[in-house]
This record gives C-alpha cells, sequence and structure tokens, in this order.
C-alpha cells in the first residue's frame, strides 16, 4: 500500500478490530494496550495517520477510520484473518499463526494472495473465506 509502512498497517488494523469490540469507541489507550506499545509510540502514530488522512480524531479523543483508512485496515485484517486460518489449517498453532500472519500480510503480494485465498476456497480447506 503506497503511502504507509507496515506499522501503519498495524495501527489501522487495531483500529479496526477495536472498533468493532467497543462499537466504534476507540481512544489511543486502548491502541496502545492492544498492541502493547507505549502512548508516545500511539500518539506519534496517531499524528502521522492523521496527517496522512487515515484517521479523524474528535475533541475527546476518539479515533475513527476514514474511507481511506477503514480500506487499508480492512485489506489488512482479512489478509491476517485468511492467512491465520490457512497456517492453522497446516498445524501451526493458533498464536504462532497469528503472529506469522502479521509478518507475512505486509509483504505478500496482492496478487499471491489473491491466487492462495481463491485456492483455498476452491478446495474448501477454509470455509470461512468469503
Amino acid at each position: 500500500m503506497a503511502g504507509i509502512h507496515a506499522s501503519g498497517e498495524d495501527y489501522l488494523e487495531a483500529i479496526l478490530v477495536l472498533g468493532q469490540k467497543n462499537k466504534g469507541e476507540v481512544r489511543s489507550i486502548d491502541v496502545s494496550r492492544e498492541l502493547e506499545v507505549t502512548k508516545p509510540s500511539v500518539s506519534n502514530a496517531m499524528k502521522i495517520l492523521k496527517n496522512g488522512g487515515f484517521i479523524l480524531i474528535d475533541g475527546d479523543g476518539y479515533i475513527t477510520l476514514t474511507e481511506e483508512g477503514r480500506a487499508i485496515a480492512l485489506k489488512i485484517y482479512e489478509k491476517h484473518r485468511v492467512l491465520s486460518l490457512w497456517l492453522q489449517d497446516m498445524g501451526v498453532s493458533e498464536e504462532v499463526a497469528a503472529e506469522d500472519a502479521c509478518k507475512i500480510e505486509h509483504v505478500i503480494s496482492d496478487e499471491s494472495f489473491n491466487c492462495l485465498k481463491e485456492h483455498l476456497k476452491s478446495s474448501h480447506e477454509l470455509d470461512i473465506i468469503e
């Protein structure tokens, strides 16, 4: 994804997931806890994401994804889910699969990911892939 680094993608994905869990109410402290990073790191990342047009922060400190930020977050989250499930299906533990998926999701090409997803769909290895 042009214009955003892997760490930025991780922050956007975390905001998406936290928003789903917390009915849209996400604050920097929530992101800090979710990603196990310091508050200053989150503050710096939020400034970069806000300046990049990926998030909005209201007067009460609540963070929401812009349309562009949400599109990136959804794409990364889909990659994470599919890769994690694929690894688990091959016998990798849930914890290791999640960690590895987080690494792979940032470097796998769209072409390779789409082929992997189609392969999994056609082979019925993973039933929950849409």
